[in-house]
């Protein structure tokens, strides 16, 4: 087996970088429609339950794999020839987040609910396909036969998510903080205005990763069309128009059940859509809990965000190291595992009250856990992608994984309220929810470990032991 020091250099990669300010970029927004939203309602006096509905507006994540091809193949008009197809999309949807914060900033929630809700819908449906062509310049930053290097820049992707959360978490709680200290009255308002520097900063930073021309992937989307408009038969520019529109919704899901098999294709979307319920059931409610548990935002800025994020980046370097060394079924098996038993740390954290030392534990650890489960996941469905339709099988995956989380989540207040506020309890309930995804996992693992092993790029097993 290759020694660790070698294995771990491939993070000093200059691509990796890269990598890690893309998944800065991606990552950020959720601070405004997660954290950033949730402690703003919260403050102006709404419910739990209204909380935990208005989080509907993730299930944009859900589905944008839909739109996902046109993302895919479409071309912003001037900036695809000046950035690249790729840099132009991702610029375009950072400026709509950025008129979404200046439009918040002139908003009571009190008065107009869903006007904030709409914005932040708006704000997630510019993030949601923001990722798309954010996963997409991601995983072409790697060469197709580099499986070592596609887990380590999935661990440095998620570093980069974490970071742009986690630290964006870090800036928006401080701020608002800080405003209300200073006597501001609609201090969420003004520390939205300051975010807005952050989408500026970030724009002017994407400036620096290299995008490659699209010649090999236009000319195999090309030649799908050809097929496709040679078994229509259509004659002409109607028939160039159906092949195309064939090509660009058809072709990625016939290319994915094509190289997996049916089968195993559906087990695996399966999987994907249970993983992480739990895991989002407790991160959807967890800053309301911080909160009526009795700690400031500065606590949960320096808890949860501040700490959170230095322990999610040493924990997420350690899981790509862990992922490529035990191989990537049995890293899902611990992960899913570690993310159950963390969960029953916030049990204990309830029932005692609000300590400092059991709060940065239990942060301590669900970080571990969520930094291992998120890693594999991530490194997994990376390498299941085909290069032709990057962009739209990396968004349909990540996708049904999300679909899974949205869904169930979004009842995460309403499942609170009926507990009475029982917190203890309710964090028992999500530590169970990820049983039923690792029994899926248990049933389709030899299938898993033979496709993984058979195929071209070798992710885990004799290339790596091979150093």
């Amino acid at each position: 087996m290759a020694k660790l020091s070698d294995t771990f250099s491939i993070y000093l990669e200059r691509r990796m970088a890269r990598i890690l300010l893309l998944g800065i970029i991606s990552g950020f927004p959720w601070v405004l429609i997660g954290s950033s939203l949730s402690l703003w309602l919260k403050e102006d006096g709404l419910s739990r339950s209204t909380i935990g509905w208005a989080g509907l507006i993730f299930g944009v994540y859900a589905i944008n794999f839909l739109w996902a091809p046109l993302i895919d193949r479409l071309w912003v008009p001037y900036l695809t020839a000046k950035l690249g197809h790729r840099r132009a999309w991702i610029v375009t949807l950072q400026c709509l987040i950025l008129v979404c914060l200046g439009t918040w900033s002139l908003v009571d929630p009190t008065a107009n609910l869903w006007g904030v809700i709409a914005i932040g819908l708006v704000i997630a449906i510019a993030s949601a396909t923001q990722d798309i062509t954010i996963d997409a310049l991601r995983i072409e930053q790697i060469g197709q036969n580099e499986g070592q290097s596609m887990a380590a820049g999935a661990a440095i992707a998620v570093v980069g998510w974490w970071t742009g959360y986690k630290l964006g978490g870090v800036v928006a709680l401080n701020t608002a903080e800080t405003f209300q200290g200073a006597g501001i009255q609609d201090y969420w308002q003004a520390t939205f205005l300051v975010l807005g520097l952050v989408i500026i900063a970030c724009n002017i930073a994407l400036m620096f990763i290299p995008e490659k021309p699209p010649i090999e992937r236009s000319a195999a989307q090309s030649a799908t069309d050809a097929r496709i408009a040679s078994q229509l038969g259509l004659p002409g520019f109607a028939g160039q128009v159906m092949a195309w529109l064939a090509g660009t919704v058809a072709g990625p899901l016939m290319s994915f059940f094509r190289r997996n098999g049916f089968a195993i294709a559906l087990a695996i979307l399966g999987f994907i859509f249970l993983f992480k319920i739990g895991e989002a059931f407790l991160g959807r409610m967890s800053i309301v809990f911080y909160k009526e548990i009795g700690f400031s935002k500065s606590d949960i800025a320096l808890y949860s965000k501040g700490i959170g994020w230095i322990t999610t980046v040493v924990f997420t370097l350690l899981g790509g190291l862990f992922a490529i060394r035990i191989g990537l079924v049995r890293a899902m098996f611990v992960s899913g595992i570690l993310m159950a038993l963390t969960n029953l740390m916030f049990s204990l954290l309830a029932w005692s009250g609000p300590s400092e030392s059991l709060f940065a534990t239990a942060v301590l650890l669900d970080d571990l856990a969520g930094a291992f489960a998120t890693v594999t996941f991530v490194a997994f469905i990376s390498m299941l992608v085909d290069r032709t339709y990057t962009a739209t099988q990396y968004a349909l995956l990540a996708s049904i994984g999300t679909a899974g989380r949205t869904m169930f989540a979004s009842s995460s207040g309403m499942l609170v309220d009926r507990l009475n506020g029982d917190w203890g309890v309710f964090f028992i309930i999500t530590a169970l929810m990820v049983i039923p995804a690792l029994i899926c996992l248990w049933v389709i693992r030899d299938k898993l470990a033979d496709m993984l092993a058979g195929a071209e790029v070798r992710l885990f097993g004799k290339e790596v032991e091979s150093g």
